[in-house]
């Protein structure tokens, strides 16, 4: 029996930090990934504490009656404690070297292996279809960590929202973006 995990980037927000709220915009395409997975059986849905992350899929939830778990690991990735003003620079040289680190930061590969942990025991658990809800950077890395050509152009070029839907059967994953980038374009 195969297993789907559909990965979702939080629909567009009004800043980085944890307690940034969706824009007006952002609300919509909300709405809209609601209906986009109102054909779908959902078992469950995961999300990064984030607030963007967290109302991105409120209305799925709502709508479902599918509770919201929040998951610490989900969080987006932390490349440093300081401000870098060179932070673009900078978050392209961790896709070269998977174990630089900044300033209190985490690597690639130690973000890649947390949230790559909440991906197989949810694989690992009874759930058939299952929402994660979290970040481009740490999503990135994920996908990374199932197909080796994604990289940092990848990350540069994800939209918000993104979905992509991996998939298990006997002992296989297979990946695959499944949003259209004009769904929430109104």
């Amino acid at each position: 029996m195969a297993k789907h995990i559909y990965v979702i980037r939080h629909c567009e927000a009004k800043g980085q930090s944890s307690d940034a709220s969706l824009t007006e915009q952002g609300f919509h395409q909300a709405e809209v990934l609601g209906e986009f997975f109102s054909d779908k059986k959902i078992n469950r849905i995961i999300t990064s504490p984030f607030l963007r992350a967290i109302q991105s899929i409120e209305p799925l939830s709502t709508r479902g009656n599918i509770n919201i778990e929040i998951d610490e690991r989900l969080s987006e990735r932390i490349l440093s404690t300081r401000n870098l003003p060179d932070w673009y620079e900078k978050l392209q040289a961790t896709f070269t070297d998977m174990d630089l680190k900044f300033d209190s930061g985490e690597s690639s590969n130690e973000a890649m292996e947390r949230i790559v942990n909440v991906v197989e025991e949810t694989f690992n658990s009874e759930s058939e279809h299952t929402i994660i809800v979290s970040h481009g950077n740490i999503i990135t890395l994920l996908l990374k960590n199932y197909n080796s050509d994604v990289d940092f152009q990848f990350w540069a070029e994800l939209r918000n929202p993104d979905v992509f839907r991996l998939s298990v059967e006997d002992h296989e994953v297979t990946l695959e973006r499944v949003w259209e980038e004009n769904k929430t374009a109104n």
